[in-house]
């Protein structure tokens, strides 16, 4: 896997997938090993941990997926992308921005999630 849309693809995919055995094998081809995430409210390093933290996620929102909702903007090892977490009903319940970073080998190495739209210029 070195394409960035494919990688930001089959990390979304890890977010959606319910079942432990399945989401493990996304997270083995979207991540290295020790690859971190971080956001304001989660943080997790390693496959375990990931695996981990989206189970929590998933339990917390129960039935929600979350989407791509831009192109993935990549350049030398960094890449970021919107997306939207979106209800049942289809209602999006949280929108943000991922930035991250790609190990040589294509994977996801980092990731720093944020929510919502950036901060409005103080004046």
């Amino acid at each position: 896997m070195g394409d960035a849309t494919t990688i930001v693809d089959t990390y979304l995919a890890m977010w959606n997938e319910t079942d432990p055995t399945r989401r493990a094998r996304l997270i083995e081809q979207a991540w290295v090993g020790d690859g971190r995430y971080v956001d304001p409210i989660l943080e997790a390093e390693g496959h375990g941990a990931l695996g981990e933290m989206v189970a929590g996620v998933q339990a917390k929102f129960p039935g929600h997926r979350f989407r791509r909702r831009s192109g993935v903007d990549a350049h030398h090892d960094q890449l970021r992308f919107a997306w939207d977490l979106v209800a049942p009903d289809g209602a999006v319940v949280v929108a943000g921005i991922d930035v991250g970073a790609l190990a040589a080998d294509g994977r996801l190495e980092r990731i720093t999630g944020f929510f919502g739209e950036a901060p409005a210029l103080a004046v």
